[in-house]
């Protein structure tokens, strides 16, 4: 099996084309959404085994969150959390037996998996990436006004001037480092599962296991530096000059 760089067209609705990995991330969204409303409605007093453990989740992100962020915690902390969980889970999720291995061929005799792991499509990196600095862009609007928030990039001060220049050129670059990383490293991760998997008939299910405990973590630390990168960027563009950090 070979691995397609771009995600794979399984079909389209009304002209818009529904590809492999799109497919993945509905599923996912819906796994995640079905598990929060079944959660909601059964909580205890006298937590079970999945309240406890997703309790202890939730609260060791709120902790983070407040670490950073402080009074801020409150509008960031919905965002950072969805980020890193739905990101992991998606990560997680494309480690499952038949993803990039169960689909159809198509007449020319390229084989199209119907699933493939959500961030190996850098459409759907990009989309995060995007999501991720139009919302802290909001915020800081939001937080600080439109006058200070565009005295942060333009000034008649020269000197204030090219370094709010500089401020908003890294913007840009923010969308290509949040995309560009995540697509890049669950990408390889794809690649060497498929590449290792090749080596022989016989261990094509024994020798991939080692690299598949490495991608769990690899998929784990993707989602919680895209997050934290995230809390931080919230952080910072919502912190008036004026404050000091504070």
């Amino acid at each position: 099996m070979e691995i397609s760089f771009a995600a794979e067209k399984i079909g389209e609705i009304g002209g818009v084309p529904i590809t492999n990995s799109f497919i993945t991330s509905i599923f996912a969204s819906l796994l995640l959404v079905s598990f929060s409303f079944f959660i909601s409605r059964r909580l205890n007093m006298i937590p079970g085994k999945v309240q406890n453990v997703t309790e202890n989740i939730v609260e060791t992100l709120y902790m983070l969150n407040t670490q950073i962020a402080g009074k801020r915690t409150a509008f960031i902390f919905p965002w950072f959390a969805t980020f890193f969980l739905s990101i992991v889970f998606a990560n997680w999720l494309g480690l499952l037996p038949g993803f990039g291995t169960v689909g159809f061929f198509q007449k020319e005799g390229h084989f199209v998996p119907l699933l493939r792991p959500v961030n190996s499509d850098l459409n759907i990196t990009l989309s995060l990436a995007l999501i991720s600095i139009a919302v802290t862009h909001f915020f800081s609007i939001k937080v600080m006004g439109i006058k200070e928030y565009l005295g942060r990039f333009f000034s008649l001060n020269p000197i204030n001037l090219f370094v709010g220049i500089l401020e908003l050129v890294s913007e840009f670059t923010k969308v290509a480092s949040l995309s560009f990383r995540l697509f890049g490293n669950i990408f390889a991760g794809e690649a060497l599962l498929v590449t290792v998997s090749k080596i022989s008939a016989f261990s094509a299910f024994i020798i991939p296991i080692p690299f598949m405990m490495l991608e769990l973590v690899v998929g784990l630390v993707q989602g919680l530096v895209f997050a934290m990168l995230t809390l931080v960027f919230m952080v910072i563009l919502t912190t008036s000059h004026k404050e000091g950090g504070g």
